[in-house]
């Protein structure tokens, strides 16, 4: 028992003392700025109060971003939170007063730079990945068909419940056939034929294109023509009457 006590008051002789107390080590390192805990923070400077213009700058662009570090790019991803925040309720103020609320499109610029982080974040996080696992690590996509009977990439996410447990989905989509039946099968149909239309169209708009170009131009470079249109016919447009000009052409 006296070992313990004297270890423990050399133990409480090493720790540094301030006005009289004893200060925990571990908590020495552990600092926190002050809290500002003030309303005023969700509104702008006052001295921007009733003004009509406020000149801001640009967004914060990928390339600028790319060179910061992960701990700068967290910093200034809650700057810009704070910012959006400040600037949603400037401008419900202005719309509860039936102000104009001035420079709008400051919102834009912070919601441009909020984006551009998460860009630049998703890019080096694929590109760990990639180098310690082979994979990007993103969400795996699945090949669906919706409920319109169109084939979309569904997302992998986390359910509190199984899917087949889910009546929600279960009961519409598989009992009920609802992929299956008649309004999606008539949907599918005229989708088909409406996009089979645009590109009959595309097609015949680059081909009557392609023989006024003959036309103006008739001893035009036949390769070059045939490698911007690759969908077109370019010897039967040369044979068309269309495209023969007021000369004779060389080919």
């Amino acid at each position: 028992m006296n070992l313990l006590r004297n270890v423990a008051i050399l133990c409480q002789r090493s720790l540094p003392i301030v006005n009289g107390q004893v200060v925990n080590v571990a908590n020495r390192h552990f600092h926190t700025s002050k809290a500002h805990n003030d309303l005023m923070e969700f509104f702008d400077n006052k001295k921007n109060w009733g003004e009509n213009n406020i000149r801001v700058g640009r967004a914060w662009r990928l390339d600028e971003l790319r060179i910061k570090s992960n701990t700068d790019l967290h910093k200034l991803w809650y700057v810009l939170l704070k910012e959006r925040n400040m600037l949603f309720t400037m401008e419900h103020e202005c719309y509860e007063q039936v102000k104009l609320f001035p420079n709008p499109e400051r919102i834009d610029k912070v919601q441009e730079s909020m984006n551009n982080i998460e860009t630049v974040v998703r890019e080096r996080n694929v590109a760990y990945h990639e180098l310690e696992t082979g994979e990007t690590g993103e969400r795996t996509t699945k090949d669906v068909v919706n409920l319109f009977g169109l084939p979309e990439k569904y997302e992998r996410k986390e359910y509190t419940i199984p899917k087949f447990m889910n009546t929600r989905w279960v009961r519409p989509y598989l009992k009920h056939g609802l992929i299956n039946s008649f309004a999606v099968k008539k949907f599918y149909r005229l989708y088909q034929e409406k996009q089979h239309n645009v590109e009959r169209r595309s097609r015949n708009r680059d081909y009557n294109h392609v023989q006024q170009l003959l036309k103006r131009f008739p001893n035009m470079d036949i390769e070059k023509l045939r490698m911007d249109y690759p969908d077109v016919d370019v010897e039967k447009a040369m044979r068309s009457r269309k495209s023969r000009g007021h000369c004779i052409p060389k080919y």
